[in-house]
This record gives structure tokens, C-alpha cells and sequence, in this order.
């Protein structure tokens, strides 16, 4: 888009409509894209699923409360490696020829390498410098992020290259690992140690990914990936972390207000709407590319493929949301144990708010198609700041309870700006002329 100052991908050469066959055969194609995207996406968070319900179960509240911490931060870790790493990837590199696809995806791998050994370092660090209960989980971490950044890298780029079934036998793989290191943890009992097993297990499906590609992580040529995608990495690395860091920032603002119980309590709840959140991640890991491909297409009806993806995940949020309201008490203390019956609580407002957020992830689908950094760099900073607010001030006012109403209302307001910046956008694009598009 010339508004963006930022290449917006080519469109196809105008056409008539496509024969009844063809426009059947694209459709099919693209079900089963999403349908990998999906499967891919339950197999990882079966993997990030059992490690929580472990520790939940395992280590009571408290534990689970320093658990959570960490894995907040890797959250913030593994969205810096997407921004500058895999996002450009996938958006400039989804349904090209093999020949630039692999020479993108041995640098993109290699860059999400880079970050993770260098953010690692200071977890690492940080950790031994803290001590007590939270200093060795988040050294472990540290230790673990190199090979978590690298095997999610591998994901992103089977799917920009419309490979989802080897992303999902990358996950399975590590999940199959997973199994054995666990049942070692669980004999250590500690957080540190459950941190160790889940980063092992990446490391096996990492290592699996190089087989699969038949390409190394080029870490010497990452700063070159990162110079020359600089234009979209850099807002989509503000646009991640702000996402990220505001969660954190939530995370430590509930624990001083609330105590570190209540970050174990919204940490559960996020557990309850896992299989959901399962399938919001999982399209996210396709929508991107499937977006970009649309545009090149049939330009005219990104808006409609944005609508009914971000409508039907919405809709799908609350139709699980009303299921965990009519789970009995006995089920979700055999799924968290004693963390049920504070995070049970919550399930009304962490219901709407991912709802809300599925609703505005199709509209960041388009966005991101249309390669408009700027204007979806400024819906996530709107975004985050209503998040953290609501949170933050929620809890002030009324605990656990009221940070999580403030989450759903901050995400309503974020989903509303997505989608008029996205109509806008895409007026933009209908009214003037398309640049040509880079050649990879």
C-alpha cells in the first residue's frame, strides 16, 4: 500500500470467473491448509496443556503462580523471534517457489535461533541473580529458549510454504518426547525441572525440523534477514511485544495487587478455554498466509474471508465458554485441582474477552495481508494499552474478578479499532494504485 509506504502484494491479473470445478478445488485446498493449521495447533497446545495441568496439579497455587511468570516470559521472548523473524516470513514468502523459500527459511530459522540464544543469555542471568522460588525457573528458562524458538520457527515456515502436515508431525514429535521427560520431572517436583523437560522435548523436535527441510538455521546470515526485512520486523516487533509485554506487565501488576495466587487463578482459567485458545492460535498460524493468497487471488473478497474468520471464531469462544459454565465442580477439580475454584470464577470474563480477540484477529489477518504494519502497529499499541488499563485497574477495584472484566472490555474496545482501520485499508487499496511487488 502506498499509504504504508510498505510493498502490499501484487494482485492477480484480472479475470473472469473462475469454472465451478476450480473455484471447488481452491476451496478444498484451503480447508485443508486450516484444517493442518488446526490440527498442528492442538497437537502443540496438547504439549503446553499437559505441562500446566502438571504443574497445577502437582505443585499447588503458589508454584503455579511462579510457573505462570515464566511462561509469560516466554511469551514476550517467542513474539520479539516472530516479529522479526517468522512474521516477515510468512508474509513475504507464503506460496512462492521453493527455490526462495528455502533460502528465506534457512535465515528466518537462523534469526529466531540468534534471539533466542541472546535473550536466553539473559534469562539466564537474571535467574541466577534473583534466587529464591522464581530465580531457578526463569534459569531454566533460560536455558530452554534457544530450542522452543527454533522448533515454533520451523512452524511458521512449513506453513508459509503450505506444508502444515510436516508442522504437524513437528509438534507430534515433540509431544511424543514430552511424555518420558515428564514423568522425570514429576519425580524432581519443581518448576525448574518441568521447564527443563518441556525445553528437551523442543530441542528433539528442532533437531526434527532440519531433517524435515533439509536446511540448517543460517545464524550467520541473521543479521541480514533482520536488515533487509527491517521495515516490517520492526513494527511487527513493537506490535508483538507491546501484546506480550502488556500481559506480563498485567501478570506482575495482579501478583503485587492480588498476590502470586491470583496469577495462578487467571493462568487456570486461560487453561479451561485451552482447547479454544487451541484453535485461535492454530488459525492464526495459517490466516496470514491464507490471507495473502486471497488478495493475490480474488482482491475483492478479503474483507468477506476476514469476516467469517474472525465471526466464527467468536462464535466458537462462546459456545466453549457456555460448556465450562455446565462443567460440574468434581470435573474441573480433576482437571486444575485446588486452582478450579478460583479460576472457575473468571470463565464469564476470559470467555468474552477471547471472543472479542478472535473476532479482531480477523481483521489483523487482513491487515497483515495487505502489508499495512502501520496502521495494525497502531491497533495492537491501542490494543495493549486498553488491555493492560483494564487489567491493572480492574484489579485495583475489584481483585482477580475485576481484572478479568477489565481484560473483556479493553478487548472489545481493541477488536473495534482492528476492524475500521482494516475498512479503511482496504477503501485505500480499492482507490489507488498497487506498487509492484518485491521480488523475493
Amino acid at each position: 500500500m502506498t499509504t504504508e509506504g510498505v510493498e502490499a502484494p501484487a494482485p492477480a491479473p484480472a479475470a473472469g470467473p473462475a469454472p465451478a470445478p476450480a473455484r471447488r478445488s481452491a476451496a478444498r485446498a484451503v480447508v485443508g491448509r486450516l484444517s493442518w493449521g488446526l490440527a498442528d495447533q492442538a497437537a502443540s497446545s496438547m504439549t503446553n496443556f499437559a505441562v500446566g495441568i502438571y504443574v497445577a496439579r502437582e505443585l499447588g497455587v503458589s508454584a503455579f503462580g511462579v510457573f505462570s511468570l515464566a511462561w509469560l516470559t516466554y511469551g514476550v521472548v517467542l513474539n520479539v523471534a516472530r516479529g522479526l523473524a517468522t512474521d516477515p516470513l510468512v508474509v513475504r514468502f507464503s506460496g512462492v517457489p521453493d527455490a526462495p523459500w528455502r533460502a528465506a527459511a534457512a535465515r528466518a530459522t537462523g534469526a529466531a535461533l540468534a534471539v533466542g540464544a541472546t535473550l536466553g543469555g539473559v534469562c539466564l542471568l537474571v535467574g541466577l541473580g534473583l534466587g529464591g522460588r522464581v530465580g531457578p525457573a526463569f534459569a531454566c528458562l533460560g536455558v530452554a529458549l534457544p530450542a522452543l524458538l527454533l522448533q515454533d520457527a520451523w512452524r511458521f515456515a512449513f506453513f508459509a510454504a503450505g506444508s502444515g502436515k510436516k508442522a504437524f508431525s513437528n509438534d507430534l514429535v515433540q509431544g511424543v518426547v514430552l511424555v518420558p521427560a515428564m514423568v522425570l520431572a514429576a519425580r524432581v517436583g519443581t518448576v525448574a525441572a518441568f521447564l527443563l523437560a518441556w525445553g528437551a522435548s523442543a530441542a528433539v523436535a528442532a533437531g526434527y525440523g532440519c531433517l524435515q527441510s533439509g536446511l540448517r538455521p543460517r545464524v550467520a546470515r541473521a543479521r541480514g534477514w533482520l536488515r533487509e526485512q527491517r521495515d516490517l520486523g520492526s513494527r511487527y516487533l513493537v506490535e508483538n511485544v507491546s501484546l506480550s509485554g502488556a500481559g506480563q506487565l498485567r501478570a506482575y501488576g495482579l501478583g503485587a495487587i492480588a498476590g502470586v495466587g491470583a496469577v495462578g487463578a487467571v493462568r487456570g482459567a486461560e487453561l479451561l478455554l485451552g482447547p479454544f485458545l487451541a484453535l485461535l492460535m492454530g488459525l492464526s498460524l495459517v490466516t496470514v498466509a491464507e490471507a495473502a493468497r486471497v488478495l493475490r487471488r480474488s482482491p475483492n473478497r478479503l474483507g468477506r474471508f476476514c469476516l467469517l474468520l474472525g465471526g466464527g471464531q467468536a462464535a466458537a469462544a462462546l459456545l466453549w465458554g457456555a460448556a465450562l459454565l455446565l462443567m460440574p465442580d468434581r470435573a474441573g477439580e480433576l482437571v486444575l485441582g485446588d486452582v478450579w475454584h478460583s479460576a472457575s470464577q473468571l470463565i464469564v470474563p476470559a470467555t468474552l474477552g477471547v471472543a472479542g480477540a478472535g473476532l479482531g484477529s480477523g481483521a489483523a489477518a487482513g491487515l497483515r495481508a495487505l502489508a499495512a504494519a502501520r496502521r495494525s502497529l497502531r491497533c495492537q499499541l491501542f490494543a495493549s494499552a486498553c488491555y493492560l488499563g483494564g487489567g491493572l485497574g480492574g484489579a485495583a477495584a475489584a481483585g482477580t474478578v475485576g481484572s478479568a472484566w477489565g481484560v473483556a472490555a479493553a478487548t472489545a474496545c481493541g477488536s473495534a479499532l482492528w476492524w475500521l482501520q482494516l475498512r479503511t485499508a482496504l477503501r485505500e487499496r480499492h482507490h489507488e494504485p498497487i506498487p509492484e511487488v518485491r521480488t523475493p
